[in-house]
């Protein structure tokens, strides 16, 4: 327990190392955008007499160190700032787009693990015969396809040609639940890569698993094979598949932009847009606080499960 315990406080310690390192490359990567908020609000032909002024009445004239201290006192009490271009808080953008992205980032989870973990098992079952060979010349073929093609064809062959889905989510507003058709096209989208990359995991940790003294030595106790399977294999199949799908989450806030972007969904991506178009730098910038803290959250609980499952060697349990 004691070597548990120090191992998390190591992970926890180096989480928060991490999440410092992120609000300082997000500040000093918004810092190095060309442009601001005070030119794209000039319009087109713009004035440098009124663009100095916007500067000084959006707090842009400051040295950079001063607006960074603000910033980070900020989001110590929970405030990510304000937006330049609406004087909205940025807590509200993300209010609005966060709902459409979790429901598409839930969904694809929701179907991704079930079936990474069924093709994965039933490729490792069938070792070397036709559904393995299937299942992974399927899976490699698929993810090499990005994202961005992969939904126009779908939309080009399910939506146009054929007239089963809707294209686009236009006309159905923020409440995607009442219309799940829309919803289809986006999330075959986001589920195809992330089910290739945790299938052939699972498959590959479970042949090893199968293979272990352990499971052989349950085999000639007379174990049943399905206990054997899914109570001794799968578990230690799942250290690396969990790595994998807190990258695929991290993955999915990205691909999500995309997505969100080809169907026209108002989630965070469409908000990330539009805080680049009008050079909204404090709505950029916590966009991706939140995205960077997120992922080190999720990592810090991938690390918690594989140290579960696999536990390291010297430590106790």
């Amino acid at each position: 327990m004691t070597g548990l315990r120090s191992w998390l406080v190591r992970r926890l310690l180096l989480g928060a190392g991490q999440t410092v390192a992120v609000v300082l490359l997000v500040f000093a990567l918004t810092e190095a955008l060309p442009g601001d908020a005070a030119v794209a609000l000039a319009g087109d032909q713009p004035d440098p007499g009124r663009i100095a002024a916007l500067r000084e009445t959006l707090h842009l004239d400051r040295p950079a160190p001063v607006r960074l201290g603000e910033w980070a006192a900020g989001l110590l009490h929970g405030d990510l700032g304000t937006s330049l271009t609406s004087g909205r808080p940025v807590t509200s953008y993300l209010a609005a787009g966060f709902g459409p992205t979790l429901l598409l980032a839930a969904l694809t989870l929701v179907l991704l693990v079930p079936a990474a973990g069924g093709l994965g098992v039933l490729a490792a079952r069938h070792e070397g015969r036709l559904p393995d060979r299937l299942i992974s010349a399927v899976t490699l073929a698929l993810y090499a396809v990005p994202e961005f093609v992969l939904g126009v064809l779908l939309v080009a062959v399910l939506a146009l040609r054929l007239g089963w889905l809707p294209p686009t989510a236009v006309g159905y507003g923020d409440d995607l639940l009442a219309h799940p058709a829309a919803l289809v096209l986006p999330v075959l989208v986001l589920l195809a890569r992330p089910v290739c990359s945790l299938t052939r995991l699972v498959r590959a940790g479970m042949i090893d698993a199968l293979a272990s003294p352990y499971v052989a030595h349950a085999r000639r106790y007379g174990v049943p094979g399905t206990r054997i399977r899914y109570a001794h294999a799968l578990p230690h199949a799942l250290g690396p598949a969990a790595q994998q799908l807190a990258r695929t989450v991290d993955w999915l806030l990205c691909g999500v932009i995309v997505v969100e972007a080809l169907f026209v969904i108002p989630g965070l991506g469409t908000v990330l847009m539009n805080a680049v178009t009008e050079r909204d730098i404090p709505v950029l910038q916590g966009l991706a606080v939140v995205f960077g803290c997120t992922a080190v959250v999720l990592n810090l609980g991938a690390d918690l499960v594989t140290h579960r499952f696999v536990p390291r060697t010297g430590e106790a349990a």
